[in-house]
């Protein structure tokens, strides 16, 4: 970011901007360079007028929520970083039609454990998903047999040139890990969505979520990773391309393809991110090499990449 840029910023935000923080203590990989200047979004109003400005200015930035699926260069990044900690909830209590209106820096987590106490059910594939709710509405976020997919039924999204329009769930084209949001990398900010549930009891959701919890912890290691490092192609698994390709237990530096779920990349302390990249580009030429299965990224790179 040049000091033209860093002067505006600095005039308009003041003391709520932060230069140089360390994205390796906001990722869940806990890797990356600096950024060089960063802003905490705490509703959607904020999310609307910070993204607004930028594009009016021709600043560039990028939209962080919690943290996950996201690989940062050691070199950090040269856009101006925008956290997402918009966290509003608020239920529509209607017998005949549930809904719940999320801002987009909602945690999946939180959503999922508000829904349960109220007892909302629907969200319970998201109990254990990293990230938050604009993150899930953007790359169609799912476990145990749900997505996002199946429970949007629209979202509140602000352009650049359009200004801010409301979504209903098909425009999203949702695919696999996919929206025609993220395919064509459109230029949007995710303000909110309104999702679909169905009244239960707490009791039977949260039994619910235990199970998925538990089915997690035993197939899946602890440890900093982004999650799932690759997409699993049509019809098979990327996990077990990975381990047939010899790549269970690899180790570059501190970085390993985990011994417990070969599609995850557990940081064992002070990883470089450029570890972890040679790791992704090895397995992907030994899959291609056994297979020839070209595997898909389900994670982002982002940053300064270049030159390294």
């Amino acid at each position: 970011m040049g000091p033209v840029e860093l002067k505006y910023l600095r005039s308009v935000y003041g003391k709520k901007l932060q230069e140089g923080m360390l994205m390796s203590t906001c990722t869940s990989a806990r890797v990356g360079g600096p950024a060089d200047a960063a802003i905490i979004a705490r509703s959607k109003v904020d999310l609307a007028r910070f993204s607004t400005d930028m594009w009016k200015k021709g600043i560039p930035f990028m939209i962080i929520g919690g943290g996950s699926n996201l690989l940062v260069s050691d070199k950090g990044i040269r856009e101006l970083v925008i956290f997402n900690k918009a966290k509003s909830i608020q239920f529509n209590e209607s017998p005949d039609l549930p809904q719940l209106e999320v801002e987009s820096g909602t945690t999946l987590n939180s959503l999922s454990q508000k829904a349960a106490g109220l007892g909302l059910s629907g969200l319970e594939w998201a109990a254990t998903v990293p990230g938050t709710l604009g993150g899930a509405v953007y790359g169609n976020a799912g476990a145990f047999g749900g997505d996002m997919a199946g429970n949007l039924i629209s979202a509140e999204i602000n352009f650049p040139e359009v200004g801010i329009e409301i979504w209903k769930v098909d425009k999203f084209i949702y695919g696999y890990r996919s929206s025609i949001l993220k395919r064509n990398r459109m230029d949007a900010m995710i303000l909110s969505a309104r999702l679909s549930i169905s009244m239960s009891k707490p009791d039977a959701v949260r039994q619910k979520m235990m199970e998925n919890s538990k089915k997690r912890h035993d197939s899946q290691p602890r440890g900093a990773s982004m999650g799932s490092t690759f997409k699993n192609p049509p019809g098979d698994y990327a996990g077990r391309l990975l381990e047939e390709a010899g790549m269970k237990g690899m180790r570059i530096g501190n970085a390993e393809f985990s011994p417990k779920h070969a599609n995850f990349i557990i940081n064992h302390g002070k990883t470089r991110a450029t570890d972890i990249k040679a790791l992704i580009d090895l397995a992907r030429q030994k899959v291609e090499e056994v297979f020839g299965i070209e595997l898909e990224l389900e994670i982002e790179l982002v940053g300064d990449w270049q030159a390294l």
